[in-house]
């Protein structure tokens, strides 16, 4: 669950990036021209830090607090997108109108129950630290700009990664869809769905439980589970972004408010390091600041 807000944090600098800065959203006349040139015409970057209050493992009813790093920008064309605990890098430059499609590499990093001081259950602890999973893979999307007001858009996304470091050695797929408007010139606010894949070695590896615990007393022993793949979660996030100058195209910094909920699915839910141990309902909040240069 952690990594989930890695990804809605990212919807941040996303937001910068966007015509949402050159006015308000709420004129009814001919809005005020676009400045000429905002941090955002050629290379620009955007980083920041934020603190998330979440699960303390994909299905835990325990939650802790998080520090989550945030990266985006743009150099040489390339665009730089954040991902849940890593990015995604977009090749296909944006038209100043009209449709635009995004396609690159995707890097993530997956430490789901990879360190015992993060696993706050005892008994899931028992089970042991699981490796480092490390996603390769690729993103694709399109976005479709000016649906209710001259300055929303509608992205759909999909990200595949494969786990390449041995860990879990299976895949993930998981497309989402967001919507993003301007409040004011100052504030942003992106509503994003998604939903998650996950193929039967995934599954495995981070739900399937053994029948025999020898590090437990026998009454404390999970019923044994073999987990198969399928749609692991189904989630929504909501972020809020605020340009601590009152206007967003000449960057600095930024604020950012962040929540969201995700509910597993099949065996993510059925495993009993959820359904015993822990809860199918997944809860996130998290505070953040940027600076854009």
């Amino acid at each position: 669950m952690k990594y989930a807000v890695f990804a809605a944090a990212g919807l941040l600098a996303g937001t910068a990036a966007t015509p949402l800065a050159a006015q308000d959203a709420d004129v009814n006349v001919s809005p005020p021209a676009r400045p000429t040139t905002t941090v955002f015409d050629g290379d620009y970057l955007s980083v920041g830090v934020g603190v998330a209050y979440n699960a303390s493992y994909t299905g835990s009813d325990d939650y802790q607090l998080s520090v989550l790093p945030i990266v985006q920008g743009s150099l040489g064309g390339v665009a730089i997108n954040p991902r849940p605990a890593g990015l995604a890098l977009d090749f296909i430059p944006d038209p100043d109108d009209g449709i635009a499609f995004s396609a690159g590499p995707l890097l993530r990093i997956n430490r789901d129950r990879a360190d015992i001081d993060d696993i706050d259950d005892d008994i899931v602890a028992a089970y042991g630290e699981l490796e480092t999973a490390i996603e390769v893979g690729a993103s694709l999307g399109v976005k479709l700009p000016k649906l209710l007001n001259p300055f929303d858009s509608l992205s759909f996304n999909v990200d595949a990664g494969w786990d390449v470091n041995g860990a879990h050695g299976g895949m993930t797929v998981s497309p989402s869809v967001t919507y993003f408007t301007p409040l004011s010139r100052a504030m942003a606010a992106s509503l994003s769905v998604s939903t998650n894949w996950v193929d039967d070695d995934f599954a495995d590896y981070y739900y399937s439980v053994p029948p025999t615990n020898s590090a437990l007393p026998a009454a404390d022993v999970l019923p044994g589970f073999e987990a198969e793949g399928g749609f692991e979660s189904v989630g929504v996030n909501l972020l809020l972004a605020y340009d601590l100058s009152g206007d967003v195209t000449d960057g600095g910094l930024s604020l950012i408010g962040l929540g969201g909920y995700s509910k597993l699915l099949g065996d993510a839910a059925d495993t009993p390091f959820t359904s015993i141990r822990g809860s199918s309902n997944q809860y996130f909040v998290a505070l953040g600041i940027g600076y854009t240069f």
